[in-house]
């Protein structure tokens, strides 16, 4: 890890202007966040965390199922699939999906009913999704974007999932459809993982994403919704800064002991 990684893990936080009001019809739990950032002059700021060793400890399984789902095991054996449709992931139930509605291979309206906690990006009843959910060891919360449909742009209609489970601050960007503003960068925090959609036009074009992943400056980046955009077109517009890791495997362990040095961009096998 670098220096400035280093410190932004030791900084005491400053978090409770900035916690997400609670809007949804799931038990939600607010507590603060160990991976927001201090409000202060942005876009210079600081990424801070509260050292929590309980939590801390043990590593995070991520499993690539396709398309944009992720399956994230916690320690404790929460199971989470992102932007879940049902097609993929589905050889047992998870905890908890997370979905978004861009097209109909990022969510399900009729998810499995021993599915425990369904998570919309989006608010069925207008306004934002607001999403502050502890679950076991993993905490859930959700910044909003906008989403481009039928030629215009529907506000807050998906979200960036943010998971902080072991000390980790595990981001998935949905699907993304325009740049962040300062404002973004803020609620999201840091990001030691962070989930990215490379397809190169159909969510946010290739050099706005890199320009996004960059700016996150997180120690794993792991693609996802690729089609069929070479993988060079992403990896080589992210520059010399990060190292490039091909898989033979589906999934990855993932710890604070365990972060690269160096930013890495993970292919697992299958994207």
């Amino acid at each position: 890890m670098t220096a400035a990684m280093t410190a932004f893990r030791t900084i005491a936080i400053l978090w409770s202007f900035l916690m997400l009001p609670l809007a949804v019809a799931h038990a939600q739990t607010e507590r603060p966040s160990t991976c927001l950032a201090m409000a202060r002059a942005l876009p210079n700021v600081i990424y801070a965390s509260l050292a929590v060793p309980a939590a801390s400890a043990g590593s995070v399984t991520i499993t690539y199922a396709g398309h944009s789902t992720y399956i994230i095991e916690t320690p404790a054996g929460v199971t989470i699939a992102t932007d879940f449709s049902g097609a993929y992931g589905t050889s047992f139930s998870p905890r908890v999906v997370t979905m978004n509605k861009a097209h109909g291979t990022h969510f399900t309206m009729n998810p499995d009913p021993a599915i425990e906690h369904v998570l919309p990006g989006w608010n069925p009843e207008g306004g934002q999704a607001r999403h502050s959910l502890l679950v076991d060891d993993v905490y859930i919360r959700n910044v909003t974007t906008d989403i481009r449909r039928y030629g215009a742009m529907e506000a807050d209609a998906n979200s960036i999932f943010i998971f902080e489970v072991a000390g980790l601050c595990i981001g998935h960007l949905g699907h993304l459809h325009h740049q962040l503003e300062d404002t973004h960068y803020a609620a999201i925090g840091r990001l030691d993982v962070l989930m990215v959609p490379v397809d190169g036009g159909l969510t946010l074009s290739l050099d706005g994403m890199s320009e996004i992943a960059r700016r996150l400056s997180s120690s794993v980046i792991l693609p996802m919704h690729r089609h069929a955009t070479p993988l060079s077109a992403f990896t080589g517009r992210m520059g010399e800064g990060f190292d490039l890791d091909f898989r033979d495997t589906r999934s990855i362990a993932v710890s604070l002991d365990t972060l690269p040095r160096r930013p890495t961009i993970i292919i697992l096998q299958g994207v």
